[in-house]
């Protein structure tokens, strides 16, 4: 995985020379639309070998809010700007500083909150020897996850009994069958907003 080490680090460094003025751009929104908070949401997450990082992405949520670590669209939380940084994912754009430090790569599994990742146990556990990813299959397929968790009765219980153990599956496979064509085919996918045939699943 040398090349998607390299490849990371130059696109990250191109990605955040280019995009600059959307990303003040987008600052100057957060400000503005959602005054009282910070413009960056800094929160710790769980990265490769289980180490901790802090992970940076531009504020959707109200101040203040003691909500799930499970998020589901419609929710008072986000706000008007929020949903619609959040659907476009352009509240994911810092990330692409952790990605120039090392702590992520574009493609890999996403990262979690303390209590998931780092609390499998087994064969599962392998996981943690990818860095978190921007996107990834197991993001790919649940692209519509905050939707999806709206239709449920019980979003938390869903998330960890259905979603969060197809997302291991689906990201143990990726470890084991990695491809860099692959890797730079998600990302097409992901920025074309289109699905893509994996493991024999369409994602």
């Amino acid at each position: 995985m040398r090349l998607k080490f390299i490849f990371d680090r130059m696109m990250a460094l191109i990605g955040l020379l280019l995009l600059w003025p959307l990303l003040l751009i987008v600052a100057i929104l957060v400000k503005i639309k959602m005054p009282g908070g910070p413009v960056i949401f800094k929160q710790t997450r769980v990265g490769r070998d289980g180490k901790l990082f802090t992970m940076y992405k531009f504020r959707s949520m109200t101040v203040g809010h003691g909500g799930s670590s499970v998020s589901v669209a419609g929710e008072q939380r986000i706000t008007p700007l929020g949903a619609k940084l959040r659907k476009y994912k352009l509240d994911e754009l810092p990330e692409l500083w952790n990605v120039l430090i090392g702590d992520m790569s574009f493609v890999g599994p996403r990262p979690d909150v303390p209590g998931y990742a780092d609390q499998l146990m087994g064969e599962d556990r392998e996981v943690l020897k990818l860095r978190p990813g921007i996107t990834g299959p197991a993001s790919l397929k649940y692209r519509d996850e905050e939707e999806l968790l709206a239709n449920q009765g019980n979003p938390q219980r869903y998330n960890d009994e259905v979603i969060f153990p197809d997302k291991v599956r689906i990201n143990r496979y990726y470890l084991h069958h990695y491809s860099f064509i692959t890797d730079i085919k998600m990302i097409v996918y992901t920025v074309l907003g289109k699905r893509l045939l994996y493991n024999e699943e369409i994602i």
